[in-house]
C-alpha cells in the first residue's frame, strides 16, 4: 500500500485523509441531528446553539494549541509560528478545548444543565471516520506508532514495521460505543453522565496509547497529549473515584 493514500476525482489526486476529515464532520453532525429529533432535547434551541458554537470554537483552538505544544522547541524554533500553530492538530486537544468552550458558553447564558449526552455517539462516529483518514496518511500524519516486532505491525510508508495505533484506536472506539450502549440500557444515568463516561475512558486509553507513539516528552516520559489527558481526568476525579455519582437518585 502506498502512503499517503489518494483518490482521483476529475483528474485531480486528492488525499483521502482530507476527504475523510470532511466526511467525519458531516456524518457526525447529521447523526447528531437525527438523534436530537428521535430522542428529543431538554435543552432550549438557543442554549443548544451556544453549546455547539462553544464546542466548535473551543475544539479549533484546543486542537491547534495542543498540537503545537506537542513539540515546543520545534514550535519556538519555527520561523512561521502561526503557520506551525495552524498546521498541527490533536484530537485530545479538540475534545478538551470543546469541553471548555461548552462550559464557558453555558456560563454566559446561565445554563446549568449537562448538555453532552447528545454529542457522545456522533463524536465517536466522527472520530472513527477521522482515524480511518489518519491511517490512510501513514507516517505523513503524526498518528503512527513506535517500531514493533509484533506480528500485526505494519509498514506505514517509511519501511519500518510500526504499531498501527490508529487501528488500535478505531477498535477501541467501536468497543467503547458498544459498552456505552450497554451501560445506558442497563443503568439509569444522570443527564450528562454518558459523555463523562466516554471522555474519561477515552482519556485513559490515550494516556496509555501515547506510550507507544513517538514524540517530544516534557517530564517523566510524558508528552503533551498525556499531560492533557491527566488534566482532563483530574477534572472528572470525583466520578472516577465514585462512579455512583453518575447514576440517578444516588
Amino acid at each position: 500500500m502506498q502512503y499517503p493514500i489518494s483518490i482521483s476525482i476529475g483528474g485531480n489526486s486528492l488525499p483521502l485523509h482530507g476527504i475523510l476529515e470532511f466526511v467525519a464532520i458531516f456524518c457526525a453532525f447529521r447523526y447528531y441531528i437525527f438523534l436530537r429529533k428521535r430522542q428529543g432535547d431538554t435543552i432550549k434551541d438557543e442554549t443548544r446553539l451556544v453549546t455547539i458554537i462553544g464546542a466548535a470554537l473551543g475544539a479549533v483552538v484546543g486542537s491547534r494549541l495542543l498540537g503545537a505544544l506537542e513539540n515546543l522547541p520545534e514550535w519556538m524554533a519555527s520561523t512561521a509560528r502561526l503557520a506551525y500553530f495552524n498546521g498541527n492538530r490533536t484530537l485530545v486537544g479538540g475534545l478538551l478545548g470543546g469541553l471548555i468552550g461548552v462550559e464557558l458558553g453555558k456560563k454566559i447564558v446561565g445554563e446549568r444543565t449537562n448538555t453532552g449526552d447528545l454529542f457522545t455517539y456522533p463524536l465517536i462516529l466522527g472520530m472513527i471516520i477521522g482515524r480511518i483518514g489518519c491511517f490512510s496518511a501513514g507516517v505523513h500524519e503524526q498518528t503512527y506508532g513506535l517500531p514493533t516486532t509484533l506480528p500485526w505491525g505494519m509498514n506505514l510508508g517509511d519501511g519500518i514495521i510500526r504499531h498501527p495505533v490508529t487501528l488500535y484506536e478505531i477498535v477501541f472506539l467501536i468497543l467503547l460505543w458498544g459498552a456505552l450502549y450497554v451501560i445506558r440500557k442497563n443503568y439509569h444515568l444522570q443527564q450528562g453522565a454518558l459523555f463523562k463516561i466516554f471522555l474519561i475512558l477515552y482519556l485513559v486509553f490515550r494516556l496509555a496509547l501515547d506510550y507507544i507513539k513517538p514524540g517530544w516528552r516534557y517530564c517523566l516520559g510524558l508528552g503533551t497529549i498525556q499531560l492533557a489527558c491527566l488534566a482532563g481526568l483530574a477534572y472528572y476525579i470525583r466520578y472516577i473515584f465514585n462512579p455512583w455519582f453518575l447514576l440517578k437518585n444516588y
